[in-house]
């Protein structure tokens, strides 16, 4: 008999206990919410020194004394574009900050290119018949949402534990109608695992047929790092600098994650090029961004050091409720050969696939035991996980005894669903 026979034929004879004890945690009338990877209490607490390092209008001005309340520096504040600069490995020319969502900066920059068209003369996309970005998958919703909202289709591109699978994507790109792709290149969300040196080179020679073709690269945990020893992205503008592709990246940032989620800075990073076309349209949009809260953030984080300063303090919060995590899905899963799990070492959430055509389920179920978790389907695009298989694991707000007992939940649900699968 083999192993999955074996383990089918065990749970089946368990479903009436795993049952009996589900019904006993709906009895316990639980209320977690693990469905969007939020910082918690104490990690927004590590930033409130926020809210007071602008006391007067004397600490309103910039190195070179020029007065942020006023209208002006439309690229926003210097000193923080230097300090992002240095945390990216990245030109501070190269750099346009914004308001407190790269997610916006995202929208706009595909809004743009729809409109307008990139930077080298090409034809706006909505004057090129149907358009498509690729997108690797477990991915996250809020890029395939972007792309839904324009009209632009999905094609899936599998990730391998080293990034996507650069066979498919340099075989998809043959086709002129791919514009772009979604890259969350350190700590991917969900599955939290870092782009390899071999992937990131790809990607920067690729040879697409869309002359306008654009990598999209969201560097949205490239500073968070749950362990000492960190993952290693490589820096994709020094491999593109001075090639065909040096206007093909368009990198993006903010510290949502690393001071206020509500209250934070964006940055896009680009080709000067890139940079100089972006600027030319956002002068329509505004006049300059919020450089108040920019430079409130330039007091507050004051240098690179200070910064890693902070991020350690946030691992250390977060770093148990990874860890309480993986031991429960050790203590109760790790003897089923259909489940499996990341271990990753930095950014906000962990991928779980369970049993083929059940994650559906067991989401609800978890919701009916009061575990909402991120809706089975949301990794892919169009809410459609062919296999029905993968969830999104987001440990950062609870409790660490919240995710216990969560992960707990969300164990037994796994280990029900599969057997009533297997029952069937």
């Amino acid at each position: 008999m083999s192993q999955l026979n074996q383990e089918a034929e065990a749970l089946v004879k368990e479903l009436p206990a795993l049952r009996a004890q589900y019904q006993a945690v709906c009895e316990e009338h639980l209320s977690l919410d693990m469905s969007r990877g939020k910082p918690c209490a104490e990690q927004l607490s590590l930033s409130d020194e926020l809210l007071f390092s602008l006391k007067s209008k004397d600490d309103c001005l910039t190195a070179s004394g020029f007065d942020i309340r006023n209208y002006g520096l439309p690229g926003g504040v210097p000193e923080l574009a230097e300090l992002f600069a240095e945390l990216l490995d990245v030109p501070a020319e190269n750099i346009i900050l914004g308001g407190n969502s790269s997610l916006n900066m995202m929208y706009d920059t595909v809004c743009r290119a729809i409109l307008f068209g990139t930077y080298g003369n090409c034809l706006p996309w909505k004057d090129q018949g149907k358009i498509k970005f690729l997108c690797p998958v477990p991915g996250y919703d809020r890029h395939f949402s972007i792309c839904k909202r324009c009209g632009i289709d999905l094609v899936a591109v599998p990730m391998t534990g080293k990034g996507p699978d650069m066979d498919i994507v340099e075989e998809k790109i043959k086709d002129p109608s791919i514009k772009g792709i979604w890259c969350v290149p350190k700590y991917s969300n969900p599955s939290g695992e870092t782009y390899s040196d071999e992937t990131v080179r790809r990607i920067a020679s690729m040879r697409p047929a869309a002359p306008d073709f654009r990598v999209f690269w969201d560097l949205a945990y490239v500073i968070h790092d749950l362990e000492d020893t960190t993952d290693k992205l490589l820096n994709i503008f020094d491999l593109i600098k001075g090639t065909e592709n040096e206007n093909m990246v368009y990198a993006f940032f903010s510290t949502s994650k690393i001071t206020y989620p509500g209250a934070g800075i964006a940055a896009m990073v680009s080709s000067k090029e890139n940079i100089r076309h972006a600027k030319e349209d956002i002068a329509y949009q505004t006049i300059s961004p919020d450089k108040i809260n920019q430079l409130r953030h330039m007091k507050f984080l004051k240098d690179a050091d200070t910064v890693y300063a902070l991020m350690k303090q946030h691992a250390r919060i977060l770093k148990p409720k990874f860890d309480m995590t993986v031991h429960i899905f050790e203590k109760y899963l790790a003897g089923l050969s259909f489940v499996n799990w990341t271990n990753p070492r930095g950014g906000y959430f962990i991928s779980l696939n369970v049993m083929p055509k059940t994650a559906k389920r067991v989401a609800q179920l978890a919701k009916e035991a009061g575990v909402i978790l991120t809706p089975a389907g949301a990794t892919f695009p169009y809410n459609n996980d062919p296999e029905d298989r993968n969830l999104r694991i987001a440990p950062s707000y609870p409790s660490v005894d919240e995710v216990e007992k969560a992960m707990t939940v969300v164990s037994l649900c796994v280990k029900l669903a599969a057997a009533e699968k297997f029952s069937e």
